[in-house]
């Protein structure tokens, strides 16, 4: 095949891969809209002390990888009773912006937690997922594709399948649905919003501790894991607010647009434009379809 087409397909694959990783972030910002309607600022720290409770506790305690993910996953269960106890139901009926900027408080507060606990200091997390280039596709294909990321890809497919079920099969997925469309109807009908509130932040925990394993396995696990939640924005704002799916895609056209402009684009006009492409891509979004690819469309009788 002609070197110009194959370095295409490996630009696209490696977007494609890259996409899934931030899918993986913005699927967490995802499930506490849904069953809120607030954008979740500390989303991205959650993914940085889940990746700090898993090695810490591996380290610490000399635990394998399934029995610190284990300890981990209950640790971000004790996070979300946590928050529903003393932030979230004190906050009941309060406007939007109130809880946007309890969220931002609660970054802080979680982050500090994590540095005390576990240190700030820079860690390698090894829990034993494949690493370097997948060579069947490159003995096969002649593409580079790392290991990493085709395992972020396969549990990426996993976990919308089964939010996707839990969201529309499960009672517990009709009750989140009901509280993000209004908490006082869901109250009335007896939902009871801190179950739900405990349940869609526990969700939103482990989800998180599977993004920082990814992340922190490629990159190690360090304080800049907490800002992979920029990047998570512009794919909510592409995927839409609302929408489990929209997360996949959203992600998966942010990640092939910055490496196809950075890589064709970049020369021509001086460089450096993964850095802001995603940004101006939502933008381009807000001004013509400000409820994103799969978001929906509020109406509002005056």
């Amino acid at each position: 095949m002609n070197p110009d087409v194959m370095f295409f397909f490996e630009t696209v694959i490696s977007g494609l891969m890259a996409g899934v990783m931030y899918a993986l972030v913005a699927l967490g910002f995802v499930l506490i809209f849904k069953a809120s309607g607030v954008f979740n600022f500390a989303q991205g720290v959650l993914a940085l002390f889940a990746a700090l409770t898993l090695t810490g506790v591996m380290e610490k305690f000399g635990l394998p990888a399934w029995a610190g993910i284990i300890v981990t996953i209950l640790v971000m269960i004790a996070v979300a009773w946590l928050v529903e106890r003393l932030v979230l139901r004190h906050l009941v009926n309060q406007e939007p912006i109130i809880l946007f900027m309890a969220t931002i408080g609660l970054a802080y507060v979680i982050e500090g937690t994590g540095d005390i606990l576990w240190g700030s200091n820079v860690k390698v997390l090894d829990i034993g997922l494949p690493q370097g280039a997948s060579d069947y596709l490159l003995d096969s294909f002649n593409l580079y594709v790392e290991k990493l990321e085709i395992v972020a890809a396969v549990t990426a497919a996993l976990l919308v399948a089964v939010l996707a079920v839990f969201f529309q099969k499960t009672r517990i997925g009709r009750a989140l649905r009901a509280v993000a469309d209004d908490h006082q109807a869901a109250l009335s009908v007896g939902i009871s919003l801190r179950t739900i509130w405990v349940v869609v932040w526990s969700v939103a925990g482990i989800v998180a501790l599977v993004a920082g394993i990814m992340w922190g396995t490629k990159s190690g696990v360090q304080f800049s894991l907490s800002l992979i939640a920029l990047k998570a924005l512009p794919v909510l704002i592409l995927g839409g607010f609302t929408s489990i799916p929209g997360a996949i895609v959203g992600g998966l056209i942010i990640g092939v647009g910055e490496k196809i402009a950075e890589i064709y684009a970049g020369p021509i006009i001086g460089g450096a434009i993964e850095n802001w492409f995603a940004y101006m891509l939502a933008l381009a979004f807000l001004l013509f379809r400000p409820q994103g690819l799969f978001g929906e469309k509020i109406i509002e009788r005056v």
